[in-house]
Formats: structure tokens, sequence, C-alpha cells
């Protein structure tokens, strides 16, 4: 039997190599201490609060509200989640997701066929 304290490090030592992949390098794993609320993953892009979830099964709507109680003033809450042999999903409020496809139009970048995208 896998111990749930030790999948969740290796999710999060997972996703941030993955934030580290892409830029951002100095992210990693953040300090996980009783009475100290900090992002699963720190060192990546700025004023966002990961909640980091690697499960088989999520309840999403408790993930969000654990990564909005938890984010700090002017931080973006978002959760990242994949399952076994799946890709890493992130979810985060629709109007911050709009606001950055409005940025990325304005800026000229593209997620169409053969343009910027994973």
């Amino acid at each position: 039997m896998v111990n749930s304290r030790q999948k969740g490090a290796r999710g999060e030592r997972e996703f941030a190599s993955v934030l580290r992949e892409e830029g951002w390098l100095g992210a990693m794993r953040g300090q996980q201490r009783s009475g100290c609320e900090q992002a699963d993953v720190v060192g990546g892009p700025a004023g966002v609060h990961w909640e980091v979830k690697r499960v088989e099964r999520l309840t999403l709507a408790r993930a969000v509200e654990q990564a909005r109680r938890d984010a700090g003033p002017g931080e973006v809450p978002i959760v990242a989640h994949r399952r076994s042999q799946e890709p890493w999903m992130a979810t985060l409020d629709l109007r911050v997701l709009l606001r950055l496809l409005a940025w990325a139009e304005a800026a000229g970048v593209g997620f169409g066929p053969g343009e910027a995208q994973p």
C-alpha cells in the first residue's frame, strides 16, 4: 500500500519538475509544516498559489476550495492535478483564464495549430 503523504510529495516534486522544464528554474516543493500554509509548489509563476493533487479520484470542488482558502492576498489559486497515465491539468477560475487569454491575444500569442502550445 502506498503512503498518501509520500505519493503527494512525489506528485509535488513531479509538478515542480514540469514548471522547471517550462522555464521556472526555481520551482520546488513548498515547505509542509503544521500551521504554516504555503503553496504545494513554490518558485513558479509569480502570484500563483499552486495546490497539487496527484490522485486517481479527485474531489475537484474540495481541492479548489482548499487552494482559495490557502492563497494569500493577490495570489491566483490554481489546482494542478493528474491521474496515472494522464497529462497534468490545471483548474482555475474562468475569469482569470479569460483575462490570460485576452492578454495573450493582445500580445499576439496564438494557440492554434503550429503555434506555441503544449
